[in-house]
């Protein structure tokens, strides 16, 4: 039996929207295995919509303070998409829309968030209940950095695909 929720509306097996803040059109993705997912957990998802904004600008937070650790996912990425050497050098130089002085903060800021992917049945504490995928220059490369969080906002995941 489908269950119904105030924001989702009839919960199946995929729900999609694009939201739009801060110059960014992000993709929402809601998926469930089982159709007799817990409302509590529903609703910490679609809270979690209302909040993107504020939970984008924490795991940048966090981002940053990955840039110190030299095997962290983050600098990984950060190596590959800043390389003068990289095919779409230019894309990524005119997709760095700040200019501290700093390069890799500055690409870590001027990231897109590509999608936000909800997992309510993963709603225990330690588990990957919401995925957000980060680019920079989006339509021109395939590096992401996505970061995993449970229900919470604990990050319990970082990493790069590319």
């Amino acid at each position: 039996m489908a269950t119904e929720h105030d924001y989702f509306g009839i919960v199946g097996d995929y729900w999609s929207e694009m939201i739009e803040y801060a110059d960014q059109r992000v993709e929402v993705v809601l998926e469930v295995e089982d159709d007799d997912v817990p409302i509590s957990a529903l609703d910490a998802a679609a809270g979690l919509v209302g909040e993107i904004e504020l939970v984008d600008d924490e795991l940048r937070n966090t981002f940053v303070g990955q840039i110190d650790a030299k095997t962290s996912p983050v600098v990984a990425f950060l190596n590959v998409v800043l390389d003068p050497g990289l095919e779409q050098a230019e894309e990524i130089e005119a997709a760095i829309g700040r200019d501290s002085g700093d390069r890799q903060l500055d690409a870590l800021r001027s990231m897109t968030l590509v999608r936000v992917d909800l997992r309510p049945e993963l709603f225990g504490e330690g588990e990957g209940f919401a995925e957000f995928e980060y680019a920079l220059a989006p339509e021109d490369t395939d590096e992401r950095l996505i970061a995993s969080i449970d229900p919470g906002r604990e990050v319990i995941d970082v990493r790069f695909e590319g």
